[in-house]
């Protein structure tokens, strides 16, 4: 008979196992997903980091617009961001200089004429391609999406021939800057196309059984469910034609009639040394912060529709 020892290669003394049967049992929780939370605070860091260095890029251009404009003659193409102390007399020099405030009003009835006629001959096209059922209508919409792959460059000519037959060239109205869009934009029938499809087709015909006609049911129904992409139509026109340079720099002669686009090729043409100017750039970058802010402006006060228009467009096709 082999005796063992206690608490040698055998079971535990006594005096032990007494101790450890008294001994409470801890229970150690883990909380679900407490390992990961390291990592995604270190990814939403790194996010943001992207995110501020991607801002500064894309801000940075216009900080340094800002700065040259608030700079002297001899400093404005320095290294230096800011030169104290800071010129902002130079924006009252270029209102005395050139009729700045001119060109601003004509750029503001050229983009607002140019935006509202597009916005509204595109949304009724795009609602008879989107509510009316026709033979050929998909063959017709495409047709509507094949004028896009033309170059605006094979149709200078023809148009300035057509504007100019009419005497409209260098008119006060502006015709030929904004009067085409009475015909509307592949671009945005498209657009406002896949918009239309993703209504509900129901309200309409709740609307044709209250008796509603298909002007009545355009304006009291379609337009009010697709504010946001008509909004975002608008935007997108105005800035186009608010930065546009072709057709003012063909169609505008007389210099009380310039846009700011025009208006800023003018300055840089009377302002620089090769062409007999004397260098006065910062007041060419005050003029271009003047036309600047406003586009700025008008997106934050709009991004909310302009968002919105963005992510639902498309999303029936």
């Amino acid at each position: 008979m082999t005796l063992q020892q206690p608490g040698v290669g055998g079971a535990p003394p006594t005096s032990v196992r007494t101790a450890q049967a008294a001994r409470p049992l801890t229970r150690v929780t883990v909380t679900p997903g407490e390992g990961n939370r390291g990592t995604r605070l270190a990814s939403r860091v790194l996010f943001l980091a992207a995110l501020a260095f991607a801002t500064i890029v894309f801000v940075f251009p216009f900080i340094w617009l800002l700065s040259a404009s608030l700079k002297t003659r001899a400093d404005v193409f320095s290294g230096s961001l800011f030169a104290f102390p800071l010129h902002i007399e130079n924006y009252a020099q270029i209102f005395e200089r050139v009729p700045i405030g001119r060109w601003f009003v004509n750029s503001v009835i050229v983009g607002v004429l140019a935006a509202v006629s597009v916005t509204i001959s595109s949304a009724l096209v795009a609602f008879a391609f989107a509510y009316f059922r026709f033979p050929g209508r998909n063959v017709l919409f495409g047709v509507v999406l094949a004028t896009m792959m033309l170059p605006n460059v094979i149709l200078l000519i023809p148009n300035f021939l057509i504007w100019n037959a009419l005497g409209q060239v260098n008119s006060p109205l502006f015709t030929p800057l904004w009067a085409g869009n009475l015909f509307g934009s592949a671009f945005y029938i498209f657009l406002l196309r896949q918009f239309f499809l993703g209504l509900p087709r129901e309200v309409f015909e709740a609307a044709r059984v209250d008796g509603a006609s298909y002007p009545r049911m355009f304006w009291s129904v379609a337009v009010p469910l697709t504010r946001a992409a008509l909004i975002v139509v608008f935007i997108f026109e105005l800035k186009a034609s608010w930065t546009d340079l072709m057709k003012p720099l063909i169609f505008l002669r007389d210099i009380t009639l310039y846009t700011l686009p025009r208006g800023l090729q003018s300055l840089v043409a009377l302002f620089n040394p090769q062409t007999g100017g004397q260098g006065d750039f910062q007041l060419v970058m005050a003029a271009t912060v003047i036309a600047t802010v406003p586009m700025i402006a008008i997106f934050f006060v709009a991004q909310r529709y302009f968002i919105e228009g963005i992510a639902t467009t498309g999303s029936k096709g």
